[in-house]
């Protein structure tokens, strides 16, 4: 256990006096602007991204949204514009999922759930989803700690020579009374720092018609009706501000984020009940910096930092259940610094340390401090075999004033990625890698009333992958390009933590699930054809199969039963049509046949869903701004579905939005 933090010490200590002793950047360098055209071949396990105009043309009003297409990703949307929506991928759990923004992770010791309908699109260019990890030693200790990854980057400031200011406006409005300006200004102080603010006002009330069906075990029809979804309003504003610094060998970034939102948390339809008295208040603030220098050719160096305060009040109304009124206050401080150093030309090695302290006060008092410690190495053989292995121990030391026994932990994960391109001139590469992750039971899993379970033990998790990855790249021809990808993979975890439901969706009921074997195939593919000159045809398909069953105890009535909510087969089709300044994207999501309690029996069975929007968009360009106009119309079909059971989606709804650039 001891290895991992003697290994980072000596290397963060060798690393740092070689800074002191190579570094020549004492000054302002110049140099000639340079094209770099780098092979394609660089990630061991590319990532899953969604960049630029794809981004754009999605029916994707939050990141949750646009995350759906992704292969191996399940969502959990529990209804509406103000509904709480998280990502769990390959049946991990969300917990596994670490979600990154702008390089520094979101945090939430208190109920470890990223609720990813926070963020919005206006100002995200780009998002990357990783399995295992990212495919990169420079990086903080934790990010070596995930099951798999979301990387979230915002939108770097790009100025037109002799501009020093860039305005975007826009408007989005539509179904449940939606109405959502949004503003994004940038200002270039001078040509080595610049600066950009950004806010959005979402306000909804929310409503939408649903159909209530349900059938008794026997068959019978129970209920068949119509109703409006209730208690689904929000009223939000984001604001975020950033100032970026670049150095002749690196670059610096300080951020301010703020959200402020009442909502009305949607509850279940059960018996007959359309409406309940659950209503949430969030103010989520940080601030957080990056620093990244090359000291020299072979060293560089990384520090982040983030002090975040999180306040929830959560009130529920409800006659038929306790009255709860709870404030809960959350902070957290968080610290990395990461260095890496080339051995040589094909072999890296880095290490890292970070510290996060996480503190929750007003309805109990807890605070939790964790140290991540990590090791890695990567190195290429004759350029067609790469190989990154790292080591993370995680120290984890709670302390609760109520109760004697915490929870603390010391684990070592150890990691290994590997690619092999067989044939230089193709772009063929098979891969494979081989992850342990762990992660702590939360506050909300220990503690709370109703719901906590302070006997929860940790969650252990093993991940194997094998898989392949094939392009074709023909400029200027009608078959413009093919992407394939396949994975197939299996993971084992211990002590899996479960919530469900218990009738309001802001308190759960935790349990361990004991052990779970998950066994799945991905696959992505992608085909781009150039018709005619000025006619482009874009088209994606994912599909992910997924078996994921309890094997604790074979005395369980549901011993090898697939666990709740996860379906056998889903998937999602994307067709984006382009001609000149006009363009049109269909996109099919598809999720199976699941079950919503631990038992597969038909009293828990809950069908299929799949839903078909599209849109279209115009782009007009004048001397000084730009206008882009759009009209969606999402569940095209007007679909009666439930993500989760007894939390119906809406049917067919609209969408249209303006947007102009200065």
């Amino acid at each position: 256990m001891y290895f991992v933090r003697f290994f980072c010490g000596l290397a963060l200590f060798a690393i740092s006096i070689d800074a002191f002793s190579q570094s020549k950047l004492d000054s302002v360098q110049h140099i000639e602007e340079v094209k770099v055209v780098a092979n394609r071949y660089k990630e061991i396990i590319p990532a899953q991204t969604l960049q630029g105009k794809e981004l754009e043309q999605l029916n994707s009003y939050s990141v949750a949204d646009a995350i759906r297409f992704f292969s191996g990703v399940q969502i959990k949307d529990y209804g509406g514009i103000g509904g709480l929506k998280t990502v769990n991928i390959r049946s991990m759990g969300t917990n596994h999922m670490g979600v990154f923004y702008n390089g520094v992770q979101l945090g939430n010791a208190q109920n470890g759930q990223i609720d990813l309908g926070k963020f919005s699109l206006e100002n995200v260019e780009e998002i990357s989803l990783y399995n295992g990890q990212k495919s990169e030693i420079f990086q903080s200790a934790k990010e070596f700690g995930s099951a798999g990854s979301i990387y979230l980057t915002t939108r770097r400031p790009r100025f037109e020579k002799g501009k020093d200011t860039n305005i975007k406006a826009a408007m989005r409005t539509g179904s449940f009374g939606l109405f959502n300006p949004s503003v994004l200004y940038e200002y270039k102080i001078s040509e080595k720092i610049n600066t950009t603010f950004s806010a959005e006002w979402i306000n909804a009330d929310g409503k939408y018609k649903f159909r209530y069906r349900r059938v008794t075990p026997s068959g019978e029809l129970a209920y068949d009706t119509t109703a409006v979804r209730q208690n689904g309003d929000i009223d939000a504003v984001r604001l975020e501000g950033s100032l970026n610094g670049y150095l002749p060998s690196g670059f610096w970034k300080v951020q301010l984020y703020h959200y402020d939102s009442e909502r009305g948390v949607p509850g279940a339809i059960v018996n007959n009940v359309w409406r309940n008295g659950e209503r949430l208040w969030d103010n989520n603030s940080f601030i957080q910096g990056v620093y990244e220098q090359d000291f020299s050719p072979k060293l560089s160096s990384k520090l982040n930092m983030k002090y975040a305060v999180d306040l929830t009040h959560y009130i529920n109304n409800d006659d038929k259940l306790i009255h709860v009124d709870n404030t809960y206050r959350q902070k957290e401080l968080y610290f990395s610094w990461a260095n890496k150093y080339a051995l040589r030309k094909n072999w890296d090695i880095s290490a890292a340390y970070d510290f996060q302290w996480n503190g929750l006060s007003e309805f109990i008092n807890v605070s939790r401090t964790t140290h991540w410690f990590s090791a890695a190495t990567a190195f290429t053989v004759a350029n067609q075999l790469k190989i990154q292995a790292s080591v993370l121990e995680t120290i984890v030391n709670e302390e609760n004033r109520e109760r004697d026994t915490v929870p603390n932990k010391q684990v070592f994960t150890p990691a290994v990625f590997l690619s092999y391109q067989p044939f230089a001139a193709t772009d063929l590469v098979f891969r494979a890698f081989y992850k342990k992750s762990f992660r702590m039971p939360t506050f909300n899993d220990l503690y709370y009333t109703d719901m906590g379970n302070a006997y929860l033990r940790p969650e252990y998790a093993e991940q194997y992958n094998l898989g392949f990855l094939y392009d074709i790249n023909r400029e200027n021809q009608v078959f413009e390009s093919f992407h394939i990808g396949v994975d197939v993979y299996y993971n084992y975890v211990k002590d899996k933590i479960v919530a469900y439901p218990k009738g309001q969706q802001f308190r759960w009921t935790m349990l361990n699930l004991g052990e779970v074997d998950i066994r799945g195939i991905d696959l992505t593919t992608m085909a781009t054809f150039l018709i005619l000159n000025d006619w482009r045809l874009t088209t994606k398909l994912q599909y992910t199969y997924q078996e994921a069953i309890d094997i604790t105890d074979p005395a369980d009535t549901y011993y090898r039963d697939q666990i709740p909510y996860i379906p056998w087969h889903s998937g999602s089709a994307i067709a984006m049509l382009n001609w000149k300044s006009w363009s049109m994207n269909y996109s099919y999501i598809y999720v199976g046949e699941r079950y919503n309690q631990q038992e597969n029996i038909r009293y828990n069975y809950t069908q299929p869903w799949y839903t078909s929007d599209i849109s279209f968009s115009k782009s007009l360009k004048m001397k000084d701004f730009s206008l882009k106009f759009s009209a969606e119309i999402n569940n095209l079909l007007s679909q009666d579905y439930d993500v989760i059971l007894n939390y119906p989606m809406p049917k067919r709804n609209y969408r249209f939005r303006m947007s102009i650039e200065i």
